[in-house]
């Protein structure tokens, strides 16, 4: 008996620790020796790879280091996981080297006709299921645009977690012949396996302010079901004049006829140069 209670407890203690296995979100994966970015204002600049070691300096957002190595010590704030990375920069007159955490630098950033765009993960916040009541931490991103590294405005939206948060991309699109809209940005995020919903989050840029579109999300399992959302914008084919369609299709497959049932659906929502509502 003695024997067996050991063992259940050496059981549960192993279970435990595996469920407290923390590991690396993919969108925080940086390569050594290359140019990164500051995302989070006043990022704490350690001597060691870790929240007790001393701080040493704080930087900006938009700083500009370089990622010296990648150290093999994960860190969990709210749904985000990142490891430390040893750093290199240049603040003015003033050169330093030190730790910091993934999750503090950009995912993504970008530059054009003056302005400096930041893409990346604020914080976790908690959020209550409006079906079943429950609770549940859901990952708040945003982008922000500098100009002269000053901030000149910032946009929030909600964003992927776990094996959502696989990959992302940051890209600059036109201004979709949007009136006032000097261009789009557009952030993805994405996971690697059937039935891991993808996020797709455009962001217009007019007048120096950010304006979030309605979030895309698409998903699907191999051929049994899918859920696209996408945008028809004014230069692509059917679009309108100053306005954007959001376009649904659901597809689910019926495994003993195989027949396919296929529901769409469009919402059209106008744009007076300055912000967008639901016609």
């Amino acid at each position: 008996m003695n024997k067996l209670f050991s063992f259940l407890f050496l059981l549960a203690i192993t279970l435990m620790m595996a469920q407290d296995d923390v590991y690396e979100l993919g969108v925080y994966q940086f390569q050594e020796n290359k140019t990164q970015k500051i995302f989070t204002n006043f990022t704490r600049v350690r001597t060691a790879p870790n929240i007790n070691s001393s701080v040493v300096d704080s930087l900006q957002s938009n700083q500009v280091i370089e990622v010296i190595k990648k150290e093999e010590i994960t860190l969990k704030l709210g749904e985000r996981s990142a490891n430390w990375y040893k750093i290199a920069y240049q603040d003015d007159d003033k050169t330093g080297e030190g730790y910091v955490w993934g999750g503090n630098l950009c995912i993504g950033y970008r530059n054009k006709n003056g302005f400096d765009f930041l893409y990346g993960i604020t914080k976790t916040i908690s959020k209550k299921d409006k079906e079943n009541g429950d609770n549940y931490l859901q990952n708040i991103a945003s982008i922000k645009v500098l100009e002269n590294n000053e901030l000149l405005d910032e946009v929030f939206f909600e964003t992927g977690s776990g094996e959502s948060l696989s990959y992302s991309t940051f890209t600059i699109e036109s201004n979709h012949k949007l009136d006032g809209v000097e261009f789009t940005l557009k952030t993805m995020v994405s996971g690697e396996a059937c039935g891991i919903p993808s996020y797709e989050q455009y962001v217009l840029f007019a007048n120096k302010k950010l304006i979030a579109l309605p979030q895309l999300m698409n998903v699907g399992d191999a051929d049994l079901y899918y859920h696209s959302e996408t945008f028809v914008f004014p230069n692509d084919k059917g679009g309108i004049a100053n306005s954007f369609i959001l376009k649904t299709e659901d597809m689910e497959k019926n495994e003993k006829t195989n027949k396919e049932k296929i529901k769409r659906s469009s919402k059209i929502y106008t744009w007076n140069g300055s912000k967008f509502s639901l016609k």
